[in-house]
């Protein structure tokens, strides 16, 4: 079922076609351009999340993993993963993730498991690069979901095996009747503005080496906006004012939830960096910024938003 919902404002109106699933829901406009998405935005194909008891059908999708590497097909810049049938689990228990249109999704330990012709084991940083895009997001969703099964494996009350839930996506000990649900971390990434000019920073001792914004997780106690605050004096020794809400995205790499904010500057825009997170950060002019068209992270989106003019 689709539905046109209309904001009428003085000067503009805003015209937003959704449609609707039983269980989900996904925005569409009609300019949208799939290089231009984030990771989570897979339009027209839809991400079916909740919860179910299945088993693998021949045509289901197989998320096999070996040593942190993932079971790919690779040919022209594009990749897939293997059908259930293409692959020999021996008596491993395959583990429901998710369903995407009409395709459920499951986890299959690669222990033992021969790659079956035409088919690797790759990094899950080919996520980044490759399309189509809705498998890349399948993988790196997947990917934060399995990483949650195999590091709580054990009750951290009493030391007991966990079990999985039958009705939702948990893991129960049967002994002491903790739970524990999936893992997600909340963390901003900030846009400092001070003008014409963003504060552009390079982590240190990463793999990742593009220029990025300012980031960092939610502590004990504290609202997402204080992180904004923290984050930013921490890491770079400068106060903000004015922060605003710009968009979030789950990022599966460190199963978190970003939270994007911009602000400005309030004040002296004299950095002082912290060497141990950051090997680099400096203001940069709009026309100095290069971003890239095809990253789909909400930290580029934010850069190309600034450097466009759009804030």
């Amino acid at each position: 079922m689709t539905k046109n919902l209309i904001w009428i404002f003085p000067d503009f109106v805003i015209v937003l076609n959704i449609t609707f699933y039983e269980n989900c829901v996904y925005a569409s406009t009609k300019d949208f351009k799939e290089d231009q998405a984030l990771i989570q935005d897979i339009a027209p194909h839809i991400f079916h999340n909740e919860y179910a008891e299945k088993e693998p059908q021949p045509d289901s999708t197989a998320i096999v993993i070996q040593d942190s590497a993932v079971l790919v097909r690779e040919d022209k810049g594009e990749f897939s993963f293997p059908k259930y049938s293409q692959i020999t689990p021996e008596d491993k228990k395959p583990i429901f993730l998710f369903t995407i249109d009409d395709i459920d999704y499951f986890w299959i330990d690669g222990m033992n498991i021969t790659a079956p012709e035409g088919f690797h084991y790759s990094s899950r940083s080919l996520f980044r690069s490759l399309k189509p895009k809705y498998l890349a997001f399948a993988g790196l969703t997947a990917l934060h979901l399995i990483s949650w099964y195999q590091t709580n494996r054990f009750c951290g009350c009493c030391g007991r095996p966990l079990e999985h839930d039958h009705k939702e996506r948990m893991l129960r000990c049967s002994y002491c009747s903790n739970m524990v649900y999936p893992r997600i971390n909340p963390a901003v990434i900030v846009a400092v503005t001070n003008g014409s000019k963003l504060l552009m920073t390079k982590y240190a001792g990463r793999e990742y080496t593009n220029y990025a914004l300012v980031a960092g997780f939610t502590e004990i106690g504290e609202s997402i906006e204080e992180t904004v605050r923290r984050e930013v004096m921490e890491e770079t020794g400068i106060r903000v004012k004015n922060i605003t809400y710009y968009k979030s995205q789950p990022w599966a790499m460190t199963s978190t939830l970003l939270m994007g904010f911009f602000c400005e500057l309030d004040g002296d825009d004299t950095l002082h960096m912290d060497e141990e997170e950051l090997s680099l950060a400096v203001w940069m002019e709009r026309d100095e910024i290069i971003a890239n068209d095809e990253d789909f992270s909400l930290t580029n989106e934010m850069i190309c938003e600034f450097k466009n003019k759009l804030k």
